[in-house]
């Protein structure tokens, strides 16, 4: 797999070897037979790996640094990060994708990762992702306060230790799980994110800067965007979820579950026995033709923009999770309407 990056990122200066979040460390077959020797602990067998792969990298790709993320040091003591040849390999990166993070705490883990001989320590923020495994928009302002707590944590520990922070972008929470904020979408959620890094600080000045910068008439994902949500490429991809979001979809969902003649005279119960009263059908379907009509042409719209920048594979996935099951709902019910004046007639 390192090789395989490698050949598509050459002359590299960092690679982040992942490492994070192991869970199940310990309950293979060949991690269980070690342990009952009694000569091992959980720790080790990471440590032990984690100096294996970071071995490999260096030795296999001179001049490029080993990144590995900082979670299972956390728990494990000074002595035994620092006997394991570990902090001479690696670069710790720290994440934590909270809007509020403790100070403290976090200057803690950088002193603890000072003694064990780590020389350059990393931080993640997020952009993307970390706010809900199939959030569709970003919450800017989540995210914006994360970035600036990690410049609080940079102030507060020697400059000289601090390598670098990452804006991590978040496609999915794993390989298995569906897709989150398409990247478009998030684009300004970096541009902001960014500007602050930059700038060391939040102002005023970096919003209205990120906005100017993205074309964007208004920088906010609390109201339905009438208009271009921005001339950044993939800016008709944000217009298009913001519109979903917030227009297209509370509208049906009015429709099905407020519209008195829907859930009065073509509940489930009328629809599973195609009836309806003719002088309903007046009442109904114009408003569920009209819908479908403009459901119809926002999906057109929607797949081609998507597939400027997006695989097939990618768009129909996107689309059978987030916006499909919606439209034939509302297309089941066109037809079982249709169904039902023909059989009343």
């Amino acid at each position: 797999m390192i090789s395989q990056v490698m050949e598509l990122h050459p002359g590299i200066r960092w690679f982040h070897i992942g490492s994070d979040e192991v869970y199940y460390l310990g309950e293979g077959k060949e991690s269980q037979e070690c342990l009952s020797k009694g000569s091992t602990t959980t720790e080790h067998l990471f440590l032990n790996h984690l100096n294996t792969v970071a071995t490999y990298v260096t030795s296999s790709f001179p001049g490029v640094q080993p990144i590995a993320w900082d979670d299972m040091f956390r728990t494990t003591s000074i002595s035994t990060v620092t006997g394991s040849n570990v902090p001479q390999m690696v670069e710790p990166m720290i994440w934590d994708y909270n809007p509020v993070l403790d100070i403290d705490e976090k200057v803690g883990l950088v002193n603890k990762y000072r003694q064990c001989g780590f020389k350059k320590i990393w931080f993640a923020s997020a952009f993307k992702g970390a706010t809900g495994v199939n959030q569709a928009l970003t919450n800017i302002t989540y995210h914006l306060e994360n970035t600036k707590q990690w410049m609080k944590v940079a102030e507060s520990v020697p400059q000289e230790v601090v390598q670098g922070i990452a804006l991590t972008g978040w496609q999915r929470y794993d390989h298995f799980s569906v897709l989150c904020e398409l990247l478009p979408v998030a684009i300004p959620s970096l541009a902001v994110c960014l500007q602050v890094v930059k700038e060391g600080k939040y102002t005023e000045e970096v919003w209205s800067f990120a906005r100017s910068f993205l074309g964007m008439p208004q920088l906010d994902t609390d109201m339905c965007m009438s208009g271009p949500a921005g001339t950044f490429p993939g800016g008709d991809v944000l217009n298009h979820v913001s519109q979903f979001t917030f227009c297209l979809k509370p509208s049906l969902k009015e429709f099905l579950e407020t519209n008195r003649y829907v859930t009065g005279w073509f509940s489930h119960y009328h629809r599973k026995r195609k009836m309806v009263h003719p002088i309903m059908v007046q009442h109904i379907q114009p408003n569920a033709q009209s819908l479908l009509s403009h459901w119809n042409s926002f999906i057109e719209d929607l797949r081609e923009s998507l597939l400027r920048i997006y695989f097939p594979e990618a768009v129909e996935e996107w689309m059978e999770e987030n916006v499909l099951p919606w439209y034939r709902t509302l297309q089941e019910l066109v037809d079982d309407l249709n169904d039902s004046v023909t059989n009343t007639t």
